[in-house]
């Protein structure tokens, strides 16, 4: 008699049997157009050591400190996608402020055979000048749940761009989400990534320091680091561990942090 499977391997047999081409299959560093890698951004260390990148064909995240390159990385596949830098869909065009890296101008994306029907670049640090772009324009207001994003608090506009411009089978790129977001509020974002991952057929990829962000189950991981970029499994990222490890270990952590020396 066969053995029955646990619910988790259930899910992700369902998830494998459902994997179509992806929209983005992987991200090509033309090394050969970098003038120098000892100059930013090239020299840091995950983009130095970039080749190909091989991305998930639902969920691919980028894990790392604070100037590990995630977002600049995350930045420039989304210029490269066609998106603009600061963030909205692939027709907006504005720029508030230029202070992104050249790096888009040496990847090469590899595309697979299908085309998304729909896409969204969401930077967390520029979601206020989307927001300004889409109250100017009565067309985009309308797209976006016909409210102003600006009359509404961080996560409430966040959360109306993903229920009023997140469709099936789109590419979605997104720099840090959880800082516009409550932890129950990221449980929403897992939920809202499923259903348009398993029923409708979308890629996303992902920077982020949450360990509830990045909890997604059968994604692909990378940390980006001083070695440059590996690939980890999700309980040997830090966000996980030392998340897990505090909240186990939550006086012993505050006693080393806050007695005096």
């Amino acid at each position: 008699m066969p053995r029955a499977r646990a619910p988790g391997r259930q899910r992700d047999a369902a998830l494998q049997t459902t994997t179509l081409d992806p929209f983005l299959r992987s991200v090509r560093l033309l090394r050969d157009e970098v003038q120098s890698f000892s100059s930013y951004p090239f020299s840091i260390p995950a983009v130095r050591s970039l080749h190909e990148l091989e991305l998930h064909p639902h969920v691919t995240y980028f894990v790392g400190e604070n100037g590990s390159g995630k977002s600049t990385l995350v930045e420039a596949i989304a210029v490269a996608a066609g998106f603009n830098a600061e963030g909205g869909s692939q027709h907006f065009n504005f720029s508030t402020r230029r202070s992104e890296s050249t790096l888009h101008t040496c990847l090469r994306l590899v595309r697979g055979t299908r085309r998304p029907k729909s896409g969204y670049f969401l930077r967390a640090e520029s979601l206020y000048n989307v927001a300004t772009q889409v109250d100017g324009n009565v067309t985009a207001l309308e797209s976006h749940g016909g409210r102003s994003l600006h009359e509404q608090s961080h996560g409430e506009s966040f959360l109306a761009l993903l229920k009023n411009r997140f469709f099936p089978n789109g590419l979605y790129i997104l720099d840090e989400p959880e800082a516009a977001l409550s932890p129950l509020r990221q449980l929403s974002l897992l939920t809202a990534i499923d259903a348009l991952v398993r029923g409708g057929g979308s890629q996303f990829i992902i920077s982020t320091h949450s360990p509830i962000v990045l909890a997604y189950p059968d994604a692909r991981i990378y940390l980006l680091g001083p070695d440059g970029m590996t690939q980890v499994a999700y309980e040997d990222t830090e966000q996980f561990a030392l998340t897990r490890d505090f909240l186990l270990n939550k006086d012993r952590y505050l006693r080393r942090l806050l007695e005096p020396r």
